[in-house]
């Protein structure tokens, strides 16, 4: 018994030893075991990923004529601007029109007191009738002179004398007929007429107030705003493709609201300035609308956008179907298989809400034009046509727009 009793610490150390050792190997397996286990979720996700359908919206790549704008910035101003002023000196009786109507050309707008200009015309005209009655005097007595003369019973100094009597007053007479014109030419002065048709600003002075010739600050302006122009600038690199459509006839001009959704008018390019602004890099140009609805007002901030060229059977997808990647553009085309995959493009225009496309894409082709957030390569997709809707404006440039999705 004795010798039992000293070999049981012995066995009793074995036995831990052994758990120990089991306790790391569990831990072991444990930690293994975790390990694996992420690496198969994974996997098990990305395998019912591409097995799940992503909805989106398909666009299939047609050929089109696709216009080419360009875009800029301007201000309404009246086509022509009058101010109206008296041409001769005199009181204001009658004003005939009210502030900020309509008129047309012709139309009478003040009068002006008549009365001295009246005694003016009926004066030239008896002046003239007084040197008239002298001038038949001065014949009568020329045709004496001259019989006298036939019978030497004249000397031919007096005849001399009296020719110069009768050429001095048909010379009279003329000069009082120009004095009449003159007198019936500011008594018409008196009666002020709209010189063109538009719209009356603020009266700068009330009836009974004297007007002068010299004035220089006039009675009242008038806008012409049927025509109206727009006054804008573009960039000077747009110059020889708006110079060359100028040329080429009639361009096309849309003046739109300041934040670019409505069209406001409809016009025409009618001015190229002579010379390019070097301090801003722009040209100014003046397009003319008919503005018979009067959308279009002076000092009103528009946008422009103006057609230059018609590009005829290019490819044309829509912007939102051009994607942006590290490597440039790019967009995501459906296969037969229903799986998508990215294709490098190359775009060479770019309009208000489309694009044309000149690498990378086929007629036929189907490409992704909304939902791409969620694509990856390979992705499973259902996909549902485009249902065409307005295209939005923007006011950026085309060449611009290109430009920076060709720097991408």
């Amino acid at each position: 018994m004795a010798i039992n009793l000293k070999r049981r610490p012995k066995l009793s150390a074995t036995l831990l030893g052994i758990f120990a050792l089991a306790a790391v190997a569990f831990g072991l397996w444990y930690e293994l075991l975790g390990s694996v286990k992420p690496v198969e979720a994974a996997a098990q996700s990305a395998s019912s990923q591409a097995a799940v359908r992503i909805p989106v919206t398909s666009f299939e790549v047609k050929k089109t004529d696709f216009p080419v704008h360009t875009y800029g910035l301007g201000v309404v101003s009246p086509f022509r601007t009058v101010t109206v002023k008296s041409r001769v000196d005199g009181q204001i009786t009658k004003v005939f029109f009210k502030q900020g109507q309509m008129v047309k050309e012709g139309d009478p707008l003040l009068q002006i007191d008549q009365r001295p200009f009246t005694a003016a015309l009926e004066q030239a005209v008896a002046k003239k009738a007084q040197d008239e009655a002298s001038l038949r005097n001065d014949q009568l007595n020329l045709e004496r002179f001259q019989k006298l003369a036939k019978q030497q019973f004249e000397t031919q100094q007096n005849l001399d004398t009296q020719q110069a009597l009768v050429d001095q007053m048909t010379a009279q007479v003329k000069g009082d007929q120009a004095a009449i014109d003159n007198a019936q030419t500011n008594l018409g002065y008196t009666s002020i007429k709209a010189p063109i048709s538009g719209r009356m600003g603020f009266r700068l002075v009330d009836p009974g107030n004297i007007v002068h010739a010299a004035d220089t600050t006039g009675i009242v302006t008038i806008a012409q705003l049927q025509p109206i122009a727009v006054q804008f600038t573009e960039p000077e690199d747009q110059l020889q493709a708006i110079a060359k459509a100028f040329a080429a006839g009639e361009v096309p001009v849309e003046a739109l609201s300041s934040d670019g959704t409505r069209t406001l008018s409809h016009g025409r390019l009618a001015i190229m300035d002579n010379s390019v602004n070097q301090a801003t890099g722009t040209i100014g140009l003046k397009a003319r609308f008919d503005n018979t609805d009067n959308a279009l007002w002076p000092g009103l901030s528009v946008n422009t956008r103006m057609l230059v060229d018609t590009l005829r059977q290019v490819v044309v997808v829509p912007q939102d179907g051009v994607q942006h990647g590290p490597s440039g553009l790019f967009a995501y085309v459906i296969g037969d298989n229903g799986k998508v995959s990215a294709r490098p493009i190359k775009v060479s225009e770019s309009g208000d809400a489309n694009a044309v496309v000149s690498e990378g894409l086929n007629v036929g082709d189907r490409i992704v034009v909304a939902g791409q957030s969620r694509l990856f390569e390979g992705a499973l997709v259902d996909d549902k046509p485009l249902v065409a809707a307005a295209a939005p404006m923007t006011h950026a440039s085309a060449a611009t727009r290109a430009r920076a999705g060709s720097a991408d």
